[in-house]
C-alpha cells in the first residue's frame, strides 16, 4: 500500500515563504477585478445585481474545486496542484484582457475561483510543511497573511493602475500574468512534501473529508470563517458601488486602497493569534468582527465614510483573528494524510460565506436599495458571528470544569 502521509522535506529556509509568494500572487489575481467594475460598467453596461452575480461566480468556482478535488493534493502532492493554479491563474487574466461583453467576465471570475480553490487549502498546507521546524506558528501566519495580503494587494494594485496608468483594464492583467510567470518558474523548484506522490494523471474526484477528530472544532471555525468572509465578499463586491453612487468617491486608487484595508487589517489580526491561543482567537474574533459589522451599519445607514474605514479596519482585525484561529484548530486536529482535505472543507465553508450573502444583497438591492440590503446583511452576520463565538465559549467552559 502507497504510504501518502506527509513527510518533512529537506527544504531550504526560505522555502515556504517561496510558496507563500506564490500564493500570494494567485490570490491577488482574484481581486484585480474589484475597483475595475465601474469601468466594466461603463463600457459593458450591466446592473449591480450582475456585479454581485459576476463576483458570486468566482466563489462558486473556488466551491466547486474544493468539493471535487479539494484533498487530491494529498494523493498527488501539493506543488502539482499548485502549478496547475498557476496556469489557470494565468488563462483568467487572459480573459480578462479579452472581456468585451458579460459571458466572458464570467468566465474570467470563473477560471479566476479555480486556481484560487486549487491554492486555498492546499497552499496553506504546503506552506505549514516547508516551513522547518520550530517555525510551524510563524509558517500558519505566513500561510494566511498570503491568503489575505494577497487578496487586498490584488484591489489595491489595479486601483492604483486604473487611476494613475493608462489602460486600466488592460494593464492590471499584464502585470499578473508576469508575477504568475515567475511564481511558476520558483514553485517548479520546490521540493514535494507528500511521501508516496502518485501522478498527477491518476487524480480522481473526491470531497474533502473530515476525520472523526476534527468534527467538534469545525462547527464553530466554519461559522465564524463564513461570517468573516461574508463581511469580505460585501467589501470586494459592493462597496466599490457604495462609494461611488452614495458617497461620491471615484477614485479607482482610493476604492482600492479601502478594500485593501481590509485584507491588510486581517493579516494584522492574525499577529495577535499566537499570543490569544487559536481557540480563543475565533470567539475573540467573532466579537470584533460584530464590532465592525456595527460600524458598516452606520456607514451604510447615516452615509458616512469615516465608519466605513473603521469597519474596514475592525471588522477585518476580526475576520483576522477568527481565520487564523479556525485554520490552526483544524489543522492541529487534522492527521497529516487528511489536512488538505480538512483544510479545504474549511474554506468551503467560509467561500459559500463570500457567494451566498453578496448575491442576496444584489437580489435586495433593486427593491430596497443598496444600503438597506447592506443593513439586512450586517444583521445576519453578527447574528451569526455571535452564535459561533457563543458555541465555542461553552465548549471552553465546558473544558474547564471537565463536563
Amino acid at each position: 500500500m502507497t504510504d501518502r502521509r506527509t513527510a518533512r522535506p529537506t527544504t531550504g529556509r526560505f522555502h515556504y515563504l517561496v510558496a507563500a509568494a506564490a500564493f500570494a500572487v494567485c490570490m491577488a489575481g482574484t481581486t484585480l477585478p474589484t475597483p475595475l467594475y465601474g469601468l466594466y460598467q461603463d463600457e459593458i453596461g450591466f446592473s449591480e445585481l450582475t456585479v454581485t452575480v459576476v463576483f458570486a461566480v468566482y466563489a462558486f468556482g473556488v466551491i466547486g474545486v474544493l468539493l471535487l478535488v479539494g484533498n487530491v493534493s494529498d494523493t498527488v502532492g501539493r506543488r502539482p496542484v499548485l502549478l496547475c493554479g498557476l496556469v489557470l491563474a494565468a488563462c483568467s487574466a487572459v480573459v480578462f484582457l479579452a472581456s468585451d461583453d458579460v459571458p466572458l467576465l464570467l468566465l474570467g471570475r470563473l477560471l479566476s475561483g479555480f486556481s484560487a480553490g486549487l491554492f486555498t487549502g492546499t497552499g496553506t498546507a504546503y506552506v505549514l510543511e516547508l516551513a522547518p521546524p520550530g517555525q510551524r506558528t510563524r509558517a500558519g501566519f505566513v500561510a494566511t497573511a498570503a491568503n489575505m495580503g494577497g487578496l487586498g494587494c490584488g484591489t489595491l494594485l489595479s486601483g492604483v493602475l486604473a487611476e494613475y496608468a493608462p489602460d486600466p483594464l488592460v494593464l492590471p492583467f499584464v502585470v499578473h500574468l508576469a508575477l504568475v510567470a515567475g511564481s511558476f518558474a520558483l514553485t517548479l523548484r520546490l521540493p514535494e512534501t507528500v511521501a508516496g506522490a502518485r501522478p498527477p494523471r491518476t487524480a480522481r474526484p473526491d470531497r474533502p473529508s473530515l476525520p472523526p477528530e476534527v468534527r467538534r472544532v469545525f462547527v464553530p471555525a466554519g461559522i465564524a470563517a463564513f461570517a468573516g468572509f461574508s463581511l469580505l465578499g460585501v467589501f470586494t463586491s459592493v462597496s466599490p458601488a457604495f462609494l461611488g453612487a452614495d458617497l461620491g468617491v471615484h477614485n479607482h486608487a482610493v476604492v482600492g486602497l479601502i478594500v485593501f484595508t481590509a485584507f491588510f487589517a486581517s493579516t494584522l489580526g492574525q499577529l495577535l493569534v499566537p499570543r490569544l491561543g487559536t481557540a480563543r482567537a475565533i470567539p475573540l474574533g467573532c466579537l470584533v468582527l460584530i464590532a465592525g459589522l456595527a460600524l458598516l451599519a452606520v456607514s451604510l445607514g447615516w452615509t458616512v465614510l469615516a465608519p466605513l474605514v473603521l469597519s474596514a479596519l475592525v471588522g477585518g482585525a476580526g475576520q483576522g483573528m477568527a481565520l487564523r484561529g479556525a485554520v490552526g484548530e483544524v489543522a492541529a486536529a487534522s492527521p497529516a494524510e487528511h489536512r488538505g482535505g480538512a483544510l479545504s472543507a474549511l474554506f468551503v465553508v467560509a467561500y459559500f460565506g463570500i457567494s451566498v450573502p453578496v448575491i442576496g444583497v444584489g437580489l435586495l438591492t433593486g427593491p430596497v436599495g443598496l444600503a438597506h440590503a447592506g443593513l439586512v446583511f450586517a444583521a445576519c452576520m453578527a447574528v451569526l458571528a455571535a452564535a459561533s463565538g457563543a458555541y465555542l465559549l461553552r465548549l471552553a467552559r465546558a473544558g474547564a470544569t471537565g463536563a
